[in-house]
């Protein structure tokens, strides 16, 4: 049964039509002067207490009720134990979708097909430690004898976007670790800009792609060996200025990369939640390693009656607002541009976006797939439907020859590249 054949979510649609014209925040706040302790919680923590405040939403007890009642329906409790437990609840991929492992402090077993993944995650997580230490202390040199001072992060989608956020957001907790850069635009002026800056003496690159073979991603490593070889003269010393995050050591150690200086992570890992993996390297090197307060969120989300489960909570609120009050977009404008549309009156459409291959990397997805309902978001395709569009279209820009092989504005584009470009 589909979400919207549902008779709670139909109730839901009941009430709306009937009553939304009657919500109304202030009258709410009037009414009930309880109405904070009713619509809030607090998490506490080893750190301190979250307040977790969502009073000031157009929602009432009963229409909180309902949607707990559809959290019910929908099976909420019971798919949250199949993903602690490791089962395959990515059908699309059959795959497990388990970053709770990689956050899993208690060392409890976690099992996929059988098999517990601790041990395997632990080893990476003491290897990433170990070289952490040895970067942060000035232990771990290049090529001149000095202490790296800078962490280049290459990557695109997932491989950059946590990381950057994370080291972004905890800044002013870095403990004396290197400065981090994040390099993820195919565009050439992204890492000129960065490497503009930097001594390729005290320098480390960091290389995200688990295949090793992503286009953007090698692309920009080239560069920045290339970088890095100008100024040594030496293509061995790659090895002390590059680490990879991947899986294919062959490519990696044709790269130049030392093998030993490569953390792997899994399939099992989704790429939006892979920051906790190897992935959030350039986290631990700037930031530190500590997973306390995430492991405690897990064991809130895992452990916490529905009522009182703030991630759950939350995650209603979206499915009221987006399936009635047809809200379905969340707007974060770049600063630059918020002040430009401060008018009292339309004047034309909210700008948003990324230049095209981050884009691709991320909410692409959400407009290929992530709006509806029982679809997975973790999954991979919305990815690859861009990298199977770009692979059609790059052979057609080697030559002079017109395109017509796509749709009118496609091929324009292309011809119109392809005319004054190529």
């Amino acid at each position: 049964m589909g979400l919207t054949s549902d008779p709670v979510f139909r109730r839901l649609e009941q009430w709306f039509k009937s009553n939304a014209g009657n919500l109304n925040m202030r009258n709410m706040f009037d009414a009930d002067k309880e109405r904070f302790g009713k619509f809030s919680l607090i998490l506490n923590t080893d750190d301190g207490d979250i307040l977790l405040d969502y009073s000031k939403n157009l929602i009432s007890e009963e229409i909180l009720k309902m949607l707990l009642d559809l959290a019910k329906s929908r099976g909420v409790e019971a798919a949250r134990e199949r993903m602690f437990t490791g089962e395959k609840i990515n059908f699309t991929e059959g795959r497990a979708v388990l970053h709770i492992a990689l956050r899993n402090r208690s060392n409890a077993p976690i099992c996929v097909g059988g098999e517990d993944v601790m041990p395997d995650v632990n080893r990476v997580l003491e290897k990433m430690k170990g070289f952490c230490h040895k970067v942060r202390s000035g232990e771990w040199k290049g090529y001149t004898g000095k202490a790296i001072t800078d962490v280049v992060n290459i990557g695109i989608g997932g491989s950059d976007l946590g990381p950057l956020m994370v080291t972004e957001a905890l800044k002013p907790y870095s403990t004396g670790g290197p400065r981090a850069w994040f390099v993820s635009n195919i565009d050439g002026t992204h890492i000129a800009k960065t490497l503009a800056g930097l001594n390729p003496e005290t320098t480390l690159f960091i290389v995200a792609s688990k295949t090793f073979t992503t286009q953007e991603t090698i692309t920009n490593a080239e560069s920045a060996k290339e970088w890095l070889l100008q100024a040594a003269k030496d293509p061995s010393v790659v090895a002390k200025h590059f680490v990879a995050l991947s899986t294919n050591a062959p490519k990696v150690k044709d790269f130049g990369i030392d093998t030993e200086n490569m953390f792997e992570f899994w399939d099992w890992v989704g790429g939006r939640y892979s920051l906790w993996s190897a992935i959030g390297l350039s986290i631990a090197l700037h930031i530190g390693m500590s997973f306390s307060s995430v492991f405690h969120s897990d064991n809130h989300f895992r452990s916490t009656p529905l009522e009182s489960n703030a991630p759950v909570l939350l995650a209603l609120l979206g499915i009221w607002y987006i399936n009635f009050f047809q809200a379905e977009t969340h707007h974060s404008p770049p600063p630059h541009l918020i002040y430009c549309t401060r008018v009292n009156y339309h004047t034309g459409p909210i700008v948003w976006g990324e230049p095209g291959t981050n884009g691709q990397h991320a909410f692409y997805q959400l407009i290929h797939q992530g709006r509806w309902m029982d679809i997975n978001s973790y999954d991979q395709w919305g990815v690859e439907l861009g990298k199977q569009l770009a692979k059609r279209i790059e052979p057609e820009l080697q030559d002079t020859a017109e395109v017509h092989s796509h749709d009118s504005s496609t091929n324009g584009l292309i011809n119109f590249f392809k005319k004054n470009y190529a």
